[in-house]
């Protein structure tokens, strides 16, 4: 018995239901979607990536080969101009400088002997004791004493100045970022001297090289603000301005982009060299203007809703006294009422939107816009029919979609394109 008067229950609340919705009395669901034309502020942006730099990095290395002996420094520290950082094993270069300054001695004493013996067989060579041939060899014997010193000396200060460049120094102010080598490490400098620090200047002053799309950079210029997000704080904004919007383009995937120079102020120090930044370059801005979806700039109504506003349109104009002069001047291609008829080729300006919507009647109506910036969702409109609050259409359900989002313009007059 339970189980029949359960089955009972169940059978008649479904009855129920279904007398409830089909009731002619009962409001049924509107054939339309809406969204409200609200107020507020709009912001046209371009849209790039990039990565966090220090405005000026200096790579750190060694002209000379040799083991690293020590390392003062480490990563994040600071350094500043001038500073030992790191110190080559100078043992082999010390030998070297020993050496030359050995040979120096050796050549200074042999251009004193050639000195001495030039100034003694000068005397015999103009008392004609000895001849000419044996004065110019003491002669030439002489010079290669002399050019030899010079060559010692000069070996000398090599030798001095490659022992110096044992002690690395720090070139400009800042912070050490990178530190590639190790205590022990071997480093050869035979070719390109190897980068051993990689030290930012300032990193309370950083740049973002964002990459642009080519349809997109005739909209950068310098001084324009820009802000960005990165993945590190995901829930903060920060800011900056277009310092140079470079030339040279880059192909990625056969795109050709151009680089736009972003300053940044990192007086905080939350951003860090590398990061991924998302950027939105500021193009123009609207404060407390109405706006609308774009959906519904977008929307293209059904062949019902044209019937309907046709039909509507034909008793106003019965019911209007100035009729008969109206539909003259429509026949004669004017403009006098909404979505007449048009000049043939005329081309409605590329700011100018429809919207519709359902007036006090539940009737459908349209109003006529002037459209502005947009920031991708929605579009800042102008227009005498419209205020805020009120609800447009963005979406029909059934009915005949229209092939024409016009439906008064004339057969040839050209659809401006949809969407805004």
């Amino acid at each position: 018995m339970k189980k029949i008067f359960w089955i009972a229950l169940v059978v008649l609340l479904t009855a129920a239901g279904w007398w409830y919705y089909s009731s002619d009395g009962e409001t049924t669901l509107s054939p339309y979607r809406f969204v409200t034309i609200e107020r507020g502020d709009l912001e046209a942006t371009v849209a790039a990536t990039g990565n966090l730099n220090a405005v000026t990095t200096v790579q750190v290395g060694t002209q000379v080969s040799g083991r690293v002996d020590k390392i003062f420094v480490d990563f994040n520290d600071r350094v500043r101009r001038g500073q030992l950082i790191a110190r080559i094993d100078p043992t082999l270069l010390e030998q070297s400088v020993r050496d030359a300054e050995a040979r120096l001695e050796r050549s200074n004493a042999e251009m004193a002997h050639r000195q001495r013996e030039f100034d003694r067989n000068q005397k015999l060579y103009e008392s004609k004791v000895i001849t000419e041939t044996e004065f110019n060899t003491i002669q030439y014997n002489l010079d290669l004493a002399s050019a030899d010193l010079k060559s010692a000396k000069i070996s000398l200060e090599r030798a001095t100045q490659n022992l110096s460049y044992t002690a690395i120094y720090a070139p400009i102010d800042g912070v050490v970022v990178e530190r590639n080598v190790d205590v022990g490490q071997t480093v050869a400098a035979s070719l390109s001297a190897p980068q051993l620090f990689l030290i930012a200047n300032d990193l309370a002053q950083m740049e973002i090289l964002t990459s642009v799309d080519e349809s997109d950079i005739g909209m950068i210029k310098e001084g324009q603000k820009a802000r960005f997000t990165v993945q590190a704080y995901p829930d903060e904004t920060f800011y900056g301005s277009v310092r140079q919007v470079r030339l040279q383009s880059t192909m990625q995937e056969n795109v050709v982009n151009y680089t736009a120079v972003i300053d940044v102020d990192n007086s905080d120090g939350k951003l860090l060299p590398g990061m991924t930044a998302t950027v939105d370059f500021l193009v123009e801005s609207a404060n407390d203007v109405l706006m609308v979806s774009n959906a519904a700039l977008r929307f293209r109504p059904t062949q019902e809703m044209i019937a309907s506003m046709q039909q509507r349109l034909e008793r106003e104009r019965e019911q209007s006294p100035d009729s008969a002069q109206q539909q003259g001047a429509q026949r004669a291609g004017g403009r006098g009422m909404p979505g007449g008829g048009q000049p043939n080729g005329f081309q409605r300006p590329a700011n100018v939107s429809t919207l519709w919507y359902l007036d006090e009647n539940g009737e459908v109506a349209i109003a006529r816009v002037r459209t502005g910036i947009s920031d991708g969702r929605s579009t800042e409109i102008t227009g005498r029919a419209v205020e805020e609050g009120l609800d447009v259409i963005t979406a029909a359900t059934g009915g005949t979609q229209a092939t024409n989002s016009n439906p008064f313009q004339g057969q040839t007059q050209r659809r401006r394109p949809g969407g805004f």
